[in-house]
């Protein structure tokens, strides 16, 4: 079922999407937000009706936004640190206007993750541990950080009752607990479902 009053021409390319956002982040597209593509084939696995699934480092919202247009059943929820990209998810979103789509200002260490199904998650920690890709130097970044995000949503995902879906894009595969398992591979070999037994 799609929204009733938007083109879902839309969602068909990242360049048509990407004008909803200034220049500069839009340049930034094809390295940090996820792709018009993978979301539909991630929103596809993860939306499950009356579910919330959510984003960890959900950027500019573009995740959130394609998957909550094909889902309307499915609540898709994103929380971003960056007060900037937080911004234009929001502005997106009002531009939209999809009611089962939000987004959260914050660190995902205050987050309450019980009120949460499944997740999505485009390894956002990476710039961390690599420099070249950060996005901008509006928070910091370090090794130690790295392990400490890692190993919290680690503990986070363990903690999950079983059916919890998880899709990765870009992730290592420690950090997923061993209680998950790979269910697909539907696009390529960055992209993984997985199911908690």
């Amino acid at each position: 079922m799609l929204h009733d009053t938007l083109s879902p021409s839309l969602f068909d390319k990242d360049h048509i999407f990407d004008d909803l956002y200034p220049e500069h982040i839009q340049a930034l597209s094809a390295m940090h937000w996820t792709s018009v593509d993978i979301a539909k084939r991630a929103g596809e696995f993860l939306a499950i009706p009356n579910a919330k699934v959510l984003d960890i480092g959900s950027g500019v919202g573009k995740f959130c936004l394609v998957a909550g247009f094909f889902h309307p059943e499915t609540t898709f929820c994103g929380i971003e640190q960056r007060s900037e990209l937080f911004t234009f998810a929001e502005i997106a979103r009002e531009e939209i206007d999809l009611p089962n789509v939000n987004f959260l200002h914050g660190n995902l260490i205050d987050l309450d993750f019980d009120n949460y199904d499944h997740f999505y998650f485009y390894n956002p920690f990476y710039e961390n541990i690599e420099p070249h890709s950060r996005i901008d130097y509006a928070v910091k970044t370090s090794f130690e950080l790295y392990d400490r995000y890692s190993r919290f949503v680690y503990e986070m995902l363990d903690k999950k009752p079983p059916e919890t879906r998880l899709v990765t894009f870009h992730g290592a595969d420690s950090q997923v607990p061993l209680s998950y398992q790979l269910v697909g591979n539907s696009y390529s070999r960055f992209l993984k479902m997985w199911i908690k037994e």
